[in-house]
């Protein structure tokens, strides 16, 4: 396990207080900003002043102060030199991707990654003359296999979505640093837990609306990378964040800052009650699959890459076969057990699940989703904290049991 400590990092860093003294930031709702001096805005609109230099800021789809609060703390928190805030986690994918890509360029990317992310890479971006190959993630030598003259990215999630699928961080990197090429890590499903840019990523993109948030009432996202790089999609001629116009707003921002001090203790309390769900799953013989168990076949891979104090995370799979065995679970632990909800999302203080074949990976095409080694009947468990855990184990076991999924 690694040693860097994300929480501490971001506990260090200089606090925001509000303009009239507030243990919290000020919410600056106002779209756009006066200046006192006649000749400061060209000099903003040329990039010779702006919030870094003498306090400038524009319009709130540019920078605005409060969102930049947040900014500045996930920086710290993923230990990169920037970051920007987006309207949502596609956002923040889709502009990274538009920024670093042209027509006819190339992308490789991890074959378990989330519908909406397949979707962008296999049905749109193609329409701008932007080619994706999809690989198994599990050896970078795929992604190097895959790789063509006009590859310009490399794409995957820290832990794929819905396999759970591990990523080597420091094997791609390697790799797209030898190659010229920049990498690009996802990593919704670990905050604090993986640091993807201290294993090597050039970008790292969040759907802050999961597990950073924490409670499923904000749509949101991240990108987190060098200050060039946001200084690019900043730009104000050709900025894909800019012109594209995914815009936080300060209240969403707000929201996320109140809520990034307790993320470390979220994470690890996710990570707990995943772990002993799954022991107890484990010993019952059901096909149940969650990276701290040591039948897990990236066991040592995700614990060389984990941070150390998180655990494993929030996350764990069951795989019912069959989507009439998966409806069949979902129903009896919503609605004869109240272990949780049938939703999508995850990182919600209760659990969500879902059965991702016909939900989260429907836009993925059925022959990929076997390539990938997506069952029909798999369900994703995104953990909650409610509940004694002692309760949440008793009920769990009585419908594995009741739809015929425990042997033992």
């Amino acid at each position: 396990m690694n040693n860097f400590n994300p929480e501490q990092a971001l506990s260090e860093t200089r606090r925001e207080f509000g303009e009239h003294g507030g243990v919290t930031p000020s919410i600056s709702r106002s779209s756009t900003f006066t200046v006192m001096d006649p000749e400061t805005m060209p000099e903003i609109f040329g990039g010779v002043r702006g919030p870094e230099e003498g306090g400038c800021f524009l319009y709130s789809r540019h920078f605005n102060p409060t969102v930049d609060i947040l900014a500045r703390y996930l920086s710290a928190m993923e230990d990169t030199e920037f970051a920007v805030c987006t309207a949502s986690g596609m956002s923040a994918i889709s502009c990274s991707l538009l920024q670093l890509c042209r027509s006819g360029d190339h992308i490789v990317a991890s074959d378990t990654i989330y519908g909406g992310t397949h979707a962008l890479m296999e049905d749109l971006l193609p329409q701008l003359g932007i080619s994706t190959t999809f690989v198994d993630s599990a050896d970078p030598k795929n992604f190097e296999t895959a790789i063509t003259p006009k590859t310009r990215v490399l794409f995957t999630e820290t832990m794929g979505n819905p396999t759970l699928k591990f990523c080597n961080i420091p094997g791609l990197s390697k790799l797209a640093r030898h190659r010229g090429i920049t990498l690009v890590v996802d990593n919704t499903f670990t905050p604090m837990m993986i640091s993807p840019a201290r294993l090597g990523a050039d970008v790292v993109v969040y759907s802050m609306t999961k597990f950073i948030n924490g409670a499923s009432d904000l749509v949101a996202g991240a990108i987190c990378t060098t200050k060039a790089m946001i200084h690019q999609l900043m730009d104000l001629h050709t900025g894909r964040v800019m012109l594209l116009g995914p815009t936080m707003d300060p209240r969403m921002a707000y929201d996320i800052i109140q809520r990034l001090p307790h993320l470390a203790m979220r994470m690890r309390e996710h990570s707990r009650r995943a772990l002993a769900i799954s022991r107890r799953l484990e010993t019952l013989g059901v096909p149940v699959v969650y990276p701290g168990l040591e039948s897990f076949a990236q066991h040592q891979l995700a614990t060389d890459l984990i941070n150390k104090g998180f655990g494993y995370g929030g996350m764990f799979t069951i795989d019912c076969g069959t989507r009439e065995r998966a409806d069949d679970l979902l129903d009896g632990l919503q609605n004869k057990e109240d272990f949780g909800y049938i939703a999508v999302s995850l990182g919600y203080f209760d659990t969500l699940m879902s059965c991702s074949g016909s939900s989260t990976s429907s836009e993925i095409s059925e022959a990929d989703q076997r390539k990938m080694g997506l069952s029909p009947g798999l369900v994703r468990f995104s953990v909650g904290y409610t509940g004694s855990l002692d309760q949440r184990i008793q009920q769990i076991e009585r419908v594995v049991r009741a739809v015929g999924l425990a042997s033992k």
